[in-house]
C-alpha cells in the first residue's frame, strides 16, 4: 500500500466511497458514535447511491433498533419500511436492511451447514458444553461475526454491507479472529485436554495434570470438553479455508475500512492506532470520521471579541439590558453575561485544539471527514439522514 497522506491533503466526502465498495467496516473506541455513524452511512447511501444496503451490527450494544424504525434486531436481515424514510421527507432511491448479529444462532447455522455428517452435526448442537458456551467460549463473538459477514456477502443479495465493530482493541480481534480460531485449535492445551480420550494412553508428563482436573472439574466434565473439541476439529479444515477467505476478502479493493473517533486524546490515539493497523496489514483504510466536532465559528476571531466584550463589560451591558428584561436585577445579567462570554472563550480554545488535532492526524486516509456536535441525539431516520448529509460533506440548510 503506498504511503498515506497528510491529513490535510485528504477529500472531506463518503458518497464516492460508499458508492464504490461492496464492504464498509466501521471500527473505533467505544463511545464516539460509531455505530450511529454506520447506520447513517448505510442509510444515506440507501437513500442517495441506491440499491440494497445492509447495515450489519457485530457491536453487543443493541442501539440500531429505535433508529431504523425496527421492534428488533436479530440475526436474519430485515428491512427497514419506506415509511421510515417518507417520515423524513425523503423517497429512497435503494433499499436499507439491517441485522444485528446473534452469536448462538449464528454458531447453530455453522454447525449444520459445516458438519461433516448428520450425526456429528447432532452431537455437536446436543453437546452440553456447547451449549453452555458456544455464545462465550474463545474468540466466539469475532470469529463467528466474520463468519456471519463472509456468508452475506457470498449470498451475493446485497450491494453494500456496511459492518459496525466492537471498539477498537476488541476490532482488531475481529480482524485476526480466524487465524486466532485457528491456532486455539491447534494448541498445546487443546491436545492435553482430547488426547487422552483419543487414547486411553497418558504419560508419565502429563498424568498428574488430568488428576487434578478430574478432581476439581470432575470426570464428566473432562469427557464433555474432550468430545466437544473432538467433534469440532472434524471441521478445522473447513474453518482453516473459510478464515483464509475472509482474510482474502478483507484485503480486497471492493472492501475498505472507516474509523469513527472523536478528537478527544485518548480516543484519537486508539483510533491512530488502528489505522496504523490497518496500512501495516495492507488494508484499505478509506475514511476517518471525527465526531462531535465543535463548529468552526468559535475559531472566528470576531466572535472572540464580541465574547470578552460580554465578560470584560458585563457591568455596563447589564445596565442597559435588565430594564429591557423585564427589571431582572443587574447582577443576575451581569453574572450570566460574565459566564455565557467566559464559557464561548472556552469552547474557542477547545475548538482550536481540535483544528490542530485534525491537522495532525499522522495516518491520512482517502477521505477525513467533520462532523459536528449535534444539540439532539440521533433517534429516527431523519437524524440518521441528518447525519449522512454532513458524512457527504454537506452544510446543513439555513433556516
Amino acid at each position: 500500500m503506498p504511503k498515506a497522506r497528510r491529513a490535510e491533503d485528504t477529500a472531506g466526502s463518503l458518497d464516492g466511497l460508499l458508492a464504490s465498495r461492496e464492504i464498509v467496516v466501521a471500527c473505533g473506541p467505544g463511545g464516539v458514535g460509531k455505530t450511529t455513524t454506520a447506520a447513517a452511512a448505510a442509510a444515506t447511501a440507501a437513500a442517495r447511491i441506491g440499491g440494497k444496503v445492509l447495515v450489519l451490527t457485530v457491536d453487543p450494544a443493541k442501539r440500531l433498533a429505535n433508529a431504523l424504525g425496527l421492534d428488533g434486531i436479530g440475526n436474519t436481515e430485515r428491512q427497514v419500511p419506506e415509511d421510515a424514510f417518507h417520515n423524513a421527507g425523503v423517497r429512497p432511491a435503494g433499499e436499507l436492511w439491517a441485522a444485528m448479529l446473534d452469536t448462538k444462532e449464528s454458531w447453530d447455522s455453522l454447525i449444520r451447514t459445516h458438519a461433516p455428517d448428520a450425526r456429528t452435526r447432532d452431537e455437536i448442537l446436543g453437546n452440553p458444553l456447547y451449549r453452555n458456551i458456544s455464545g462465550r467460549f474463545v474468540q466466539s463473538h469475532d470469529y463467528i461475526a466474520m463468519e456471519r459477514l463472509f456468508e452475506i456477502h457470498s449470498e451475493g443479495d446485497y450491494d453494500l454491507i456496511v459492518v459496525d465493530t466492537p471498539p477498537t482493541r476488541n476490532a482488531l480481534d475481529f480482524l485476526d479472529a480466524p487465524e486466532r480460531m485457528a491456532d486455539f485449535f491447534s494448541s498445546r492445551l487443546l491436545r492435553w485436554l482430547i488426547v487422552p480420550y483419543r487414547s486411553r494412553l497418558v504419560n508419565v508428563a502429563s498424568r498428574p495434570f488430568y488428576q487434578v482436573a478430574d478432581r476439581i472439574l470432575g470426570t464428566q466434565f473432562l469427557e464433555d470438553i474432550a468430545q466437544f473439541f473432538i467433534l469440532f476439529q472434524t471441521m478445522y479444515d473447513g474453518f482453516v479455508e473459510r478464515a483464509r477467505a475472509v482474510q482474502r476478502l478483507l484485503a480486497e479493493r471492493r472492501t475498505s475500512f472507516v474509523v469513527v473517533s472523536t478528537l478527544e486524546v485518548v480516543p484519537l490515539r486508539e483510533a491512530e492506532f488502528f489505522a496504523e493497523q490497518l496500512v501495516a496489514r495492507k488494508l484499505h483504510l478509506g475514511a476517518i470520521v471525527l465526531n462531535k466536532v465543535l463548529p468552526a465559528y468559535l475559531r472566528d476571531p470576531s466572535g472572540a471579541e464580541v465574547a470578552e466584550a460580554m465578560r470584560d463589560r458585563a457591568t455596563d451591558l447589564a445596565g442597559a439590558l435588565a430594564p429591557v428584561l423585564g427589571g431582572a436585577e443587574e447582577r443576575n445579567v451581569r453574572r450570566v453575561l460574565t459566564e455565557v462570554g467566559q464559557s464561548y472563550l472556552d469552547y474557542r480554545v477547545v475548538a482550536q485544539r481540535e483544528a490542530e488535532q485534525r491537522a495532525e492526524v499522522g495516518t491520512a486516509p482517502e477521505v477525513l471527514v467533520s462532523v459536528p456536535f449535534f444539540d439532539t441525539d440521533v433517534y429516527d431516520v431523519a437524524g440518521l439522514l441528518r447525519l449522512g448529509s454532513r458524512l457527504w460533506g454537506e452544510e446543513p440548510r439555513a433556516t
